[in-house]
């Protein structure tokens, strides 16, 4: 997850405003943004921008809700500090491997095609995988204000970011898709951003 292409299919840009860039894009065009700015290898963007997700979701989280900043030391902003860090430095990018891990079993799974013995249909590589899965986490900066249906609404638009990747650079049919992104959509989103405790208190 750290090799960059210097000049990705579609010509990302780099730095802050190709963050920006690739974020508004996947919310309005994702279609495009899938097929144009997810290159094989190039999967230090899709980090960066996944890290930049979390980061901005912990931020909102923390801001709107101070109560929930853990007493680490005795000054609550230098307590929330330590935890944005936290999330930045070690729990982004893991939960960002996992994810990635969970997704392409679930490609894989979904790719099985039997045609006179097993087989595996052609598709995309890993590194398109984790950029698809990170890419498609896009709503959920908006999502850290602890509001429940916010929450949930920003959860539910990643979810179908997340199966419109897949079918586009796996290019897999609707049920191969939805057999492909639940499982890592309900790791990712559901758990590590919290939509499915903010769906549990919707309904309670």
């Amino acid at each position: 997850m750290t090799s960059w292409i210097e000049d990705p299919a579609g010509g990302r840009e780099r730095g802050a405003r190709g963050l920006a860039r690739a974020w508004v894009e996947t919310l309005v065009r994702p279609r495009r943004l899938f097929a144009n700015g997810v290159g094989p290898g190039d999967q230090a963007p899709a980090l960066t921008f996944a890290v930049a997700v979390a980061a901005a979701f912990t931020l909102g989280w923390l801001i709107a809700d101070p109560a929930v900043v853990p007493g680490i030391v005795s000054s609550v902003p230098v307590s929330a500090l330590v935890v944005l860090l936290v999330v930045i430095a070690l729990a982004a990018p893991v939960g960002l491997h996992l994810t990635a891990a969970v997704a392409t079993v679930s490609v894989i799974v979904a790719s099985v095609e039997y045609d006179d013995g097993l087989r595996l249909r052609d598709r995309g590589g890993v590194s398109e995988t984790v950029q698809v899965v990170a890419y498609a986490s896009s709503p959920m900066a908006l999502a850290g204000p602890p509001i429940p249906a916010l929450r949930v609404a920003c959860g539910a638009y990643a979810v179908v970011l997340l199966l419109i990747g897949f079918r586009v650079v796996h290019r897999t049919s609707p049920l191969r898709t939805l057999v492909a992104g639940i499982p890592p959509a309900l790791l990712g989103y559901g758990v590590g951003y919290r939509v499915i405790a903010s769906v549990r208190l919707l309904l309670g």
